[in-house]
């Protein structure tokens, strides 16, 4: 059903691409908005290294939430910020696509897990926490993205 990586000398493995989705903030979230046409979305996650599964939060209306009440089918790209090898001045880069299911998380108790630990990801200000949560929580969907296929890649954008 998927396709496999035509550049597959560059293809890193599961171990590396999960080590990207753990550590980097954000990607592209992308579904089937509007007429058909691709809607990608710079969004914050959190990869749940337990379940395998890679969470958001945001608003409780809007395009993203209209397109995945429509079709729950997503990708999620995500890259890393690369690295020079010296005395070169191209960038090497690793990037990882996720395909897989959305779904809106319906469990107060779990979307307030989720809403913590991506905060967490981003700041260990504990106060700061406490007053989004309060202030927003109430106004904040967790999404929850099922990965059905998963690749990654090296890249010297040479």
């Amino acid at each position: 059903m998927f396709r496999e990586m035509r550049r597959f000398k560059q293809q890193i493995s599961k171990e590396e691409c999960i080590e990207v989705l753990k550590n980097e903030t954000r990607g592209v979230l992308s579904v089937i908005g509007d007429d058909g046409y691709p809607y990608g979305m710079p969004i914050n996650h959190w990869y749940d290294e337990e379940d395998g599964k890679i969470y958001f939060h945001g608003g409780m209306e809007g395009h993203k939430i209209d397109a995945i009440k429509k079709c729950d089918k997503v990708s999620f790209c995500v890259y890393d910020k690369g690295y020079k090898k010296p005395g070169e001045w191209a960038f090497n880069v690793k990037s990882v696509i996720v395909f897989g299911r959305i779904s809106f998380v319906t469990d107060e108790e779990k979307a307030l897990d989720i809403c913590t630990k991506l905060t967490k990801k981003f700041t260990d200000d504990d106060e700061y926490l406490k007053n989004e949560i309060k202030a927003s929580f109430k106004r904040t969907l967790c999404l929850e993205l099922t990965p059905e296929h998963m690749t990654g890649k090296l890249v010297n954008e040479a």
